[in-house]
């Protein structure tokens, strides 16, 4: 993040001196096809060689500024990208999250129906069950069994 700051710092003040050229420790501004020297037009008093070399310096500088560019929306690119895969990160984890939280839940179901049958039959083989508390018992075992199938949907 810090690096893409530093970029756009940089990015910003190229752009704001774009137009200035330095060469041959002068800097020179350029204004269409005119170069300027202290806004005052030195095009026609430079020579051809002076005038190669600025051109040639500001063509340089504008290849610099378009692959700073370039290398700005890379970065931008990659940070979506990488947003991106945590958020599909994220998801997967609160998906497993909530896979095993219902594994969980079944797992549970089944072991407390498990041991609501094996209480029932004790119960009945002892002949410790009325045929009220018989009735219970068995809608307690159906209620059970109705949380075991409502489990097995959400896995």
């Amino acid at each position: 993040m810090k690096l893409f700051a530093v970029l756009v710092f940089l990015g910003l003040t190229i752009s704001v001196q774009a137009q200035e050229v330095s060469f041959n420790g002068t800097t020179y501004e350029i204004k269409g096809k005119t170069i300027l020297l202290d806004e005052a037009d030195v095009t026609t008093t430079l020579s051809v060689e002076e005038q190669t070399g600025v051109w040639e310096a500001f063509n340089k500088q504008n290849a610099l500024d378009k692959e700073l560019e370039a290398a700005e929306k890379a970065i931008k690119k990659a940070e979506k990208e990488q947003k991106k895969a945590e958020k599909k990160q994220k998801r997967a984890e609160k998906e497993l999250k909530a896979r095993e939280k219902a594994q969980s839940k079944f797992e549970d179901a089944s072991e407390d129906y498990n041991d609501a049958i094996k209480k029932y039959e004790k119960l009945k083989r002892k002949g410790k069950l009325s045929p009220n508390d018989e009735a219970k018992w068995l809608e307690k075992i159906n209620d059970l069994k109705e949380d075991i199938d409502k489990a097995k949907r959400k896995l």
